[in-house]
């Protein structure tokens, strides 16, 4: 098996750029059914991965200017200003804030799901006594007498003068 080099592991899958470019080509030209040869098809691929390059690269250096290592999806935006692409900056946080608050939906739910669980595992006993009884039962049994009467209770009607029979 041949290792690759350089530029092709650094390869964007033919399929999907051939799909986008399709569909941004069918937009502009609905009445006829555009296809896209292997050169032109390679063309938009090594096209997309510099423009990545390039884009990763600047929008690294502003989020270096900020003294941090994460770049934040608003130094992209700055970044495609830097880089006289404004006309992209509108359509991008269109699609983030889209992804945004789908993952927000996601995060709600999924947070439900946690708490719904937890409280769940709260109400089952976990620790179990040595006859089998869940460590809450040992733990009320404990308060009872031999006859299975609450010893407090026994001692509430002594303080009170009597039970009420």
């Amino acid at each position: 098996m041949e290792k690759k080099v350089g530029a092709e592991i650094e390869e964007l899958p033919k399929t999907i750029v051939r799909r986008v470019v399709k569909e941004k080509l069918s937009q502009c030209s609905r009445n006829q059914d555009i296809s896209v040869n292997k050169d032109s098809l390679l063309a938009f691929c090594e096209s997309a991965r510099i423009f990545i390059h390039y884009l990763s690269a600047t929008s690294n250096d502003i989020c270096k200017e900020s003294k941090r290592q994460t770049i934040k999806a608003e130094d992209v935006l700055k970044a495609l200003e830097d880089m006289e692409f404004p006309e992209l900056v509108r359509p991008l946080k269109a699609s983030l804030n889209e992804f945004r608050s789908k993952n927000a939906g996601k995060k709600a739910a999924a947070s439900r799901i946690k708490e719904a669980k937890k409280r769940k595992i709260e109400e089952e006993p976990t620790v179990e006594g040595t006859d089998g009884e869940s460590k809450d039962d040992v733990e009320n049994d404990n308060d009872d007498d031999d006859n299975g009467n609450d010893e407090d209770e026994d001692e509430d009607e002594v303080e009170n003068g009597g039970s009420d029979d």
